[in-house]
């Protein structure tokens, strides 16, 4: 039995060293052939992990055809802008009956599809996960604890994966609300920039305890309007996620915010970073819906203001703090079903 992990970021390559150390061979596939040279060479992912060894039982391949020929199951890791793109060459050589699974936490911007969603599009007909949690690579890597979800309406998917992907510190739990989790996921990205942004301003701890709380409540509200279950919020792929995300100096979109905060523009900072921060393409994608549908979210509206409309963050800040006083918690958790109790 073979595994595939379609992109060898961080994550992708995490993947793949513990699947591999569970005994699986696993392909590892890029793009870029200067990239699997040195990876080939140097037994490391130096671009995205440098320091952590390629697991033996890993193939680094640019063939996609050779990484999916004899996989029964293949993790999908690409950044959301190229997801698409990649997802159909996926679907131009993937055997029938494999399991496919994103990790990709985003959304598509101009059509705010989720990325099961394009795999569903892009794939032939077959069954589709999600993986999400508070999941930084470089943590993981080190052999520190961690968890993570693999959602899927599929029972046999999720124990699949649950057996080829848990280890002695890397726990794999299971959800059937695919939705959700993948949610989840996406939105925390936008939240995690905000704060960075408060970390920067050296704000205190009590106002970061308030906008990772805040925060939930506007995710929890975003996936009521697009009627998913916001009671998954309260899991791994929700609060976890949240909490990590918010609050670790290794978070892409935490150190964004936070570069941002410190002076740089918004394309200084990403250069800076030179990693691809889901977060703002996530946070364009959900003011135009939410903009739509007219959700009531202070802090997405604030951080767009600021980071695409250049609107004065101090000053916005002040209009945050100022603004009319609400109730603490005003999510009704009205599709709470036999399914996810």
């Amino acid at each position: 039995m073979t595994v595939a992990v379609v992109g060898a970021g961080n994550f992708g390559t995490v993947i793949a060293n513990i699947v591999a150390s569970n005994g699986f061979k696993t392909y590892l596939w890029m793009r870029d052939e200067d990239q699997l040279v040195d990876m080939e060479a140097c037994k490391e992912n130096r671009r995205y992990l440098p320091g952590h060894a390629i697991h033996e039982r890993v193939v680094p391949t640019t063939d996609i055809g050779l990484a999916l020929k004899q996989c029964d199951l293949v993790f999908v890791t690409v950044p959301s802008a190229s997801f698409r793109n990649v997802a159909t060459l996926v679907g131009q050589h993937i055997q029938s009956g494999t399991y496919a699974v994103s990790a990709t936490k985003g959304v598509e911007h101009n059509s705010f599809k989720l990325m099961s969603e394009i795999l569903a599009e892009e794939l032939p007909p077959g069954v589709i996960g999600v993986l999400s949690g508070p999941n930084l690579a470089e943590e993981i890597a080190l052999g520190k604890f961690a968890g993570t979800v693999i959602a899927s309406p599929d029972r046999q998917l999720r124990l699949m994966v649950q057996q080829r992907l848990s280890s002695s510190t890397f726990r794999v739990y299971s959800s059937p609300d695919i939705y959700g989790v993948e949610l989840g996921g996406a939105l925390k990205n936008v939240y995690a920039i905000i704060c960075g942004i408060a970390t920067a301003l050296d704000v205190g701890q009590n106002a970061v305890s308030l906008v990772i709380t805040r925060s939930l409540i506007e995710m929890s509200r975003f996936a009521q309007a697009m009627e998913g279950n916001p009671y998954t919020f309260l899991g791994l792929a929700g609060v976890g996620d949240l909490v990590a995300t918010c609050t670790s100096p290794h978070s892409r979109n935490f150190q964004l915010g936070y570069q941002f905060a410190s002076g740089l523009s918004l394309d200084e900072a990403m250069n800076k970073l030179g990693k691809l921060a889901e977060g703002v393409n996530t946070l364009k994608a959900v003011y135009a819906y939410k903009q739509r549908m007219q959700l009531y979210m202070p802090l997405a509206d604030a951080l767009y203001r600021v980071l695409v409309l250049g609107e004065d963050l101090k000053e916005t800040i002040f209009e945050l703090m100022t603004g009319e006083q609400k109730d603490d918690v005003d999510v009704v958790g009205s599709r709470l079903t036999t399914e996810f109790r």
